[in-house]
This record gives structure tokens, sequence and C-alpha cells, in this order.
């Protein structure tokens, strides 16, 4: 893509840290910082905040001798404050090049904080600026709660730039930030503020920094690219102080996409990868339908969605998930169609006639009526259980049972079934809830039918791969009566409620 090159600066490891329980670890920061450089391409990363304790020191430190070795230190950045050289006397101790100095951008902020004057505020952001450059640092400028700032006062925001202009002209300042601190703005109001900053100052670099408050971060950013900013601040998967910061993944993919005057450096696929890993990091969880990185936003569910994408990708968008390192899936539900299923079917090699297509659509519907969840890996054993172990007879039926178990108490059940249209009732103590339920109905047989009852002669449970603790359980009961062995299949998200299947199956079997 050809056109002005936006700067992505991630500081998921600083402002992104802020997110409440959120710290990072200092291998855990390295970890970030590498991939976020290597594989990612941003620009650059704001890895910490100066002064705030030794192992925030040591952080530092280790990501500064990794980026030094890999000669990238220059794009290695540590938020420091006015404070008489303390933060700059830090960073460089700690190894830095960058620091992002915070200023006051309103002059709500400078007066009621600070208890200073404006130009008295100016003055000491001048004097560390020069102290910094002295040091050898490279200085960029946070002009805090500036979105407030330049809608109370813009000549405050306006002064402290022009005290500003020379130092950025002799190169001692390279980038001023324009922060939404307090996640105020709109996208008409972004191009107003931003407008100004860019159409007074037009020699300067400016960042744009915006929070999530009303939901608007990514749209405030495509604002405030299309206005002229050259710079981009983003988190990983949005992490930030309250609702966060503008999200890396869902600015990657809006600005590639929908803008056609910039360039970004930023590897696509490597997106999910870096959001699966801030994820265990942080111990946040990414919400399933957030765009680009949830678990479910390249999931077709209805059926009518799969059937239009088999015949011609009817419902697919720009936003494809190969571009991100994924692959597009195909719930099964209640809302599956025959395509649904097919594209599934595809994926596993499995090919079925339209008969047991109809009958393994008809399961997957009855279980996504129950709020079963099922999943690709759930699929071979749903067709088994439907194609191999289907049950013509139906004179047993499960009217309804209980079973309940309570610390240092035998398991309980109390089973009623039909049996040729005339009910019973027995209740059973068991070694577990299974095996009450078992002799629940051997008591049914024995007692009320006067008929001998198989014997459970081998019990299997197997789940699909993944670990999930919500997958279907497949349970194999083998039965021994007069001579033969019988084996019956239950699938169900519940193992007991399995076993119970693969039983009354079995019932069946010997009716049948």
């Amino acid at each position: 893509m050809n056109g002005r090159h936006i700067e992505i600066m991630d500081t998921t490891l600083r402002d992104g840290e802020q997110t409440s329980g959120v710290a990072f670890s200092a291998s855990e920061k390295l970890s970030i910082a590498r991939k976020l450089i290597e594989e990612v391409g941003v620009d650059r990363l704001e890895i910490a905040s100066a002064r705030v304790s030794k192992g925030e020191f040591e952080c530092v430190q280790a990501v500064c001798e990794w980026a030094q070795s890999v000669d990238k230190l220059d794009r290695i950045e540590v938020l420091g404050f006015c404070d008489d050289g303390a933060s700059i006397d830090w960073i460089k101790r700690a190894g830095g090049k960058v620091i992002n100095l915070l200023t006051k951008g309103s002059e709500k902020h400078c007066r009621g904080q600070l208890g200073k004057e404006p130009e008295e505020h100016w003055q000491g952001v001048r004097n560390n600026v020069l102290m910094a450059h002295e040091a050898g640092l490279g200085v960029n400028i946070y002009l805090e709660d500036w979105s407030n700032g330049i809608a109370d006062n813009a000549d405050y925001v306006f002064g402290m730039v022009d005290a500003l202009q020379d130092l950025a002209q002799d190169g001692y300042v390279q980038r001023i930030m324009l922060p939404d601190t307090l996640g105020i703005l709109a996208p008409r109001q972004t191009r107003q503020m931003v407008t100004k900053m860019v159409e007074r100052y037009p020699q300067l670099h400016f960042d744009f920094h915006a929070h999530n408050d009303y939901d608007l971060a990514v749209a405030n950013v495509l604002a405030a690219v299309e206005t002229g900013v050259k710079g981009i601040h983003t988190t990983v998967n949005g992490l930030g102080e309250r609702a966060g910061n503008a999200s890396l993944s869902s600015v990657i993919a809006v600005l590639n996409d929908m803008t056609d005057e910039v360039s970004l450096g930023i590897e696509e696929k490597s997106i999910n990868q870096i959001s699966r890993m801030v994820e265990s990091y942080s111990g946040i969880a990414t919400a399933s339908n957030a765009p680009i990185i949830g678990e479910n936003v390249f999931t077709q569910t209805a059926g009518v969605h799969a059937d239009g994408d088999k015949k011609g990708k009817l419902y697919v968008n720009p936003l494809l998930p190969e571009r991100f390192g994924r692959s597009r899936e195909y719930a099964l539900g209640k809302m599956s169609g025959k395509a649904n299923i097919e594209q599934n079917l595809k994926l596993l090699g499995i090919h079925l006639s339209d008969y047991d297509m109809r009958r393994v659509t008809k399961r997957i519907n009855e279980m996504g009526d129950k709020k079963e969840h099922v999943t690709l890996d759930d699929l071979p054993y749903i067709i088994a259980d439907v194609l191999h172990h289907e049950v013509i007879s139906d004179r047993i039926k499960l009217v309804s049972y209980m079973v309940s178990t309570a610390y240092g108490l035998h398991p309980q059940a109390c089973v009623k079934l039909d049996v040729d249209g005339n009910e019973y009732e027995e209740s059973a103590t068991g070694d577990g809830m299974y095996d009450a339920f078992v002799r629940a109905v051997r008591h049914i047989y024995r007692n009320k039918l006067g008929r001998t009852f198989p014997w459970l002669t081998n019990y299997v449970v197997t789940i699909p791969p993944g670990g999930r603790t919500d997958a279907l359980v497949q349970t194999a009961i083998s039965w021994e009566y007069e001579g033969k062995v019988y084996r019956t299949r239950g699938l169900d998200a519940d193992q007991t409620e399995a076993a119970i299947k693969a039983t009354i199956k079995m019932l069946n079997l010997l009716e049948g």
C-alpha cells in the first residue's frame, strides 16, 4: 500500500498494564515486546513508567538489553515525568534511550494538579527536555488531558506548543502526543481538534492516543489519521485503564481497509498470536465477539450463510480470517442447516449420504435446542452415535429421573420408566450417581416387571480433544444378557446423562 506511513506505537506494556489486576513479569514483558517488534512489526513500544518500582526497573533493563542487542533500542520508550531529571536518570540507568515526557495538556490540570501558572509549567517542561537531551535521550511530549484542554482553552494548548516549537525544530523534541485521556471525544470532535493542531503546526509530528470510554476509540483513531496525525497509540486486546485503549487489531484492520492514503508496516497474520499471548499473560479474557480477535467473529452460525458461502462466498467481507492467521468456521447447533454440517464434514474429510446427513442434522439441531455447545471435534462422535447406534425400538422410555449426591452420604436416584405404555417408579442408592440410577432401574425390572436385568461388564468415557470443560462426553457401555454381549453409546455434555442414554438404548435393543 502506498501513501504516508503511520507509526504504530503500542503501549500494552505501559498503559495496558493500568488495566485493573494486570501486572506483567519481566519475562512476560520481554516476550510480548519481542513479538510486537519482530513479528507484528509495530514501529515503537512504550514499555513502562519511570520510578514505579525496583521490579519495573528490572523489566525495563531486560527489554532494553534485548533491544540493544538487535539494534532496535531507539524503538523502546518509557513514560517519564517533569521531576527535575529524576525520571531521566532512572530511564538512562535502565538502559533506555527515549523518554515520553508527561506534561499537563489542559489548564485545569496545570492549575488544579500542579498548582502552577501555565508559563511556569511550560518553562519546567523546557528544562526537562534540555536535561533529557543533555543525557542523550530522545524526547516525545505527552499533552495529558489534551482533548479537554483544547476544548476548554485552546490558547493554553497553543501556548505550550509554542513554547516547545524551537526545541522541536532543533531536534530536541521528536513528537507531540495528543491524548484523549478521559475518552470524551467523538469522531467529529476529533477531526476539529486535530485539524487545529495540524494546521497551526504543519511541521510537527503529532501522535494520537485514544481511550474507549464511549466505545469510540477506533473511530477516533480513523478520524485523527484522516485529519493528519502521523502516529497512533494502541494496546493489544484494547487493554487499558477504565474501558481501555484503541485495540491494535481493530486499528490495523480499519486503517488498512478504510484509508487509501496511508501505509502500515504491520504483519496481520501475527495479530491473533500476540492477542492470545497477552490474553494468557494478563489473565483478561477477550470477548468472544470482539472484532478480529474474538473466538466467534469468523464463525457463521445461520445455515443460510453457510449455504451462501458454499455457492460463491456470498456472506464474506474483506475481513478474511486468513489475513489474521485464523480460519472460517461454521457453527453447529439449532441454527445449523445442511450447508453448515457439509462445511465441517469437508474439513474432516467425511462424506455422508443425503439420508444420513438429514439424520445428523436433526440430532445437531436437537442438541442446539438444549443449548448444548457442539464443535468440529464433537462431530465424529455425533455421527457415530447417530449412524451406528440408533435403536429402532422405542418400547422403553425414560419418563423422568432424579439423581443426587451429598457429602458423607451414598448417591441416590429415583427413576420412572414407561414400559409398553405403563409407568413404573423405583428408588435406590449406589456407589455413584450412575450406579444408583442402574440399581433403581434394576429394581423396576425385578420388582415390578419380574424380569432379569443385564449385567454391566465395561464402561468407557471419552471426550473430544482440546480439554474443553463443556465438551460432549461419549460413554460406551458393554452389557451381558443371556450369553450375549450388547454395546451401546450415549452422547451428552454431562457424563451421567450420556451413560443413562446408553442404558435406555440397551434396554430397547433387548426389546427390539
